[in-house]
């Protein structure tokens, strides 16, 4: 079973890019609280695709809070000639916990972003 649940805040903006033709993903690195006394924080890399990726970009904002579940997944890739390896989590949903202010000034509305 590949399964993951996580809860956390934003500790980037998302980015937003276009890898197919009407391919979206959606990236951002989640801070997730250790819960220990002495602080501190882990942070996961969340990618989401297509529509919920557009619902990502457009509502959330560096410092929200959100619930993702989704599965892990581990790449490889060759850089400045040396191997690196990362693990992130694939969403299968994300759900807005909060309703940070934008830039603008106007508020964002909670809502869970559906899967695509």
């Amino acid at each position: 079973m590949n399964s993951v649940q996580l809860i956390g805040n934003l500790a980037t903006d998302v980015e937003l890019r276009e890898v197919a033709e009407e391919k979206k993903v959606a990236s951002f690195l989640l801070a997730i609280d250790r819960g220990s006394k002495d602080g501190g924080a882990d942070f996961v890399w969340i990618s989401a695709w297509d529509r919920q990726a557009e619902l990502c970009a457009q509502y959330l904002v560096k410092g929200g809070r959100v619930a993702v579940d989704g599965r892990l997944k581990s790449r490889t890739w060759e850089q400045d000639g040396k191997r690196r390896d990362a693990v992130e989590v694939v969403a299968r949903r994300v759900e807005f916990l909060t309703a940070p202010a934008r830039e603008d000034g106007a508020e964002v509305i909670p809502f869970e972003a559906a899967t695509a």
